[in-house]
């Protein structure tokens, strides 16, 4: 299969990559790395993109930003940062991709562990990975064409447990491979509307 990942060489990126590069012909989309390069808030660069890239035979995003603060330090523009980016970014490349996908194509899109299990300071993330797996759910039941849409939702890896353990403690961090997996899953499998967790 032909297929872009976008955020390729971000640390779930890559676990992706691992997985799917051996079997498949990956086009990798960095913000300032890869094959192409994309600011994921700008719907103009996601039409770009597809249309440099051509029709494909699926997508997979695991790019987005969310602030991270304390909750009575965070205004209206904090949670825009993740509003635009992690959440509108994974939709609009979902909307925008739909007419490049071949028939039976896959969109996998990516939300994370803070949307079930809450950290202090995560209260944007927990807001944007949540309308983001219900947007899959209602998606799911109106792609056309056989398109599947899939997310997947990441434990703290332990890849990054050096940066991001401090704010995880009595978190168990999951395997690369085992990330990789699951988007392997979502992108070569037959189901649609599913979130896939790693814990």
């Amino acid at each position: 299969m032909k297929l872009i990942i976008i955020g390729a060489n971000g640390t779930v990126g890559s676990a992706i990559n691992n997985e799917l590069g051996s079997r498949h012909d990956i086009i990798c989309v960095g913000k300032t790395s890869g094959d192409i390069q994309l600011d994921i808030s700008d719907s103009a660069q996601i039409r770009a993109l597809f249309a440099r890239t051509g029709k494909v035979d699926g997508v997979v995003v695991a790019a987005g930003s969310v602030h991270f603060a304390a909750l009575n330090n965070i205004e209206e523009q904090h949670f825009h940062i993740g509003l635009n980016s992690k959440l509108m970014g994974q939709v609009n490349v979902a909307q925008i991709g739909q007419p490049y996908l071949h028939d039976g194509g896959s969109i996998t899109l990516t939300s994370g562990v803070v949307g079930e299990a809450p950290i202090r300071h995560g209260a944007s993330a927990a807001m944007v990975n949540g309308a983001l797996e219900g947007f899959v759910r209602g998606a799911a039941i109106e792609l056309p064409r056989s398109l599947r849409i899939n997310i997947v939702s990441p434990g703290l890896l332990e890849e990054s447990v050096a940066a991001l353990g401090s704010f995880f403690y009595g978190f168990e961090a999951v395997s690369a491979k085992r990330v990789g997996l699951a988007y392997a899953r979502s992108v070569e499998g037959a189901q649609t509307g599913q979130v896939y967790t790693v814990r």
